[in-house]
């Protein structure tokens, strides 16, 4: 017979890390599982980029004109991949208000585990989620006839903002999970999601919108990093001659810097208050 020796409440901040990050992959571990065992949930995940891209690009981009001849697939895709993550914190937000809902969230809570864990281990999961998104997405990219035109290392830098984008906005997802009451709810969530996505460069460039719509475009962190990620790729795009469109790389280490330290301790500190 075996007993559980309980974690000792004085251990060591090296300890406490150590658990902290054995914690985070158990987490991760649980959700990669459940996504194996879930063949709807793959589908979906796969799906919505194929979807996306054939709307948008076929039905909508035959009508698009982005200016100085730009080729609206060059233009389009590097907006997509952005739009793939930015759209991925519902996701992220759905998974949480599920666990919430059938209690394993506080059956975590009661276990002698690192607090952060259930927060970190979300984020970790939702980070390899949103590489196989990407993986598919570059895949229908190539195969439609984009490419990628700035090099190795150019190319891998631009995957790694887009990544560095999901993994703040899971911050914001997990937040907004923990704060939704069921699921019915979270469903509206799209309704954040989707002007966060689409008031963007995602599509076209905020000098063709309205002088205020542009501005709020300019100023997404989504269109700073597709932005970023159009220059790494080295597709050309007609950007205006404000600070924070010159500035896109910049930005988009910024602002996904800015996000996360907002919204991560907020989750962190939501989830400690569960059930208080």
């Amino acid at each position: 017979m075996t007993t559980t020796t309980p974690r000792v409440e004085h251990e060591g901040p090296a300890r406490r890390a150590y658990w902290a990050v054995a914690d985070c992959w158990t987490i991760v571990q649980r959700d990669l599982t459940h996504l194996v065992k879930q063949p709807s949930l793959i589908a979906w995940q796969l799906g919505f980029p194929i979807v996306s891209v054939l709307l948008f690009v076929y039905v909508f981009g035959s009508a698009m004109d982005v200016g100085n001849g730009t080729d609206y697939v060059s233009y389009a895709m590097p907006g997509m991949f952005a739009m793939t993550m930015a759209f991925g914190f519902m996701n992220t937000a759905m998974s949480v208000v599920i666990d919430k809902e059938r209690g394993v969230t506080d059956r975590f809570r009661s276990m002698p585990m690192a607090p952060s864990a259930v927060v970190t281990g979300r984020g970790v999961s939702d980070v390899l989620h949103a590489a196989l998104d990407l993986i598919v997405l570059a895949v229908i990219a190539v195969a439609i006839g984009w490419r990628s035109d700035g090099g190795l290392l150019a190319t891998l830098a631009a995957f790694g903002l887009l990544l560095w984008l999901r993994f703040a906005l899971i911050w914001i997802g997990v937040y907004l999970g923990l704060i939704t009451p069921n699921q019915e709810a979270a469903g509206n969530l799209f309704a954040v999601a989707f002007p966060f996505g689409m008031v963007s460069s995602v599509f076209t460039p905020p000098s063709l919108m309205p002088d205020w719509l542009g501005w709020i475009a300019m100023w997404n962190p989504v269109s700073s990093t597709a932005n970023a990620i159009r220059e790494l790729f080295g597709n050309p795009a007609p950007l205006g001659d404000s600070w924070i469109e010159q500035n896109a790389i910049l930005m988009a280490l910024v602002w996904p810097v800015i996000i996360s330290a907002i919204f991560l301790p907020l989750a962190i500190r939501k989830f400690h208050q569960l059930g208080n």
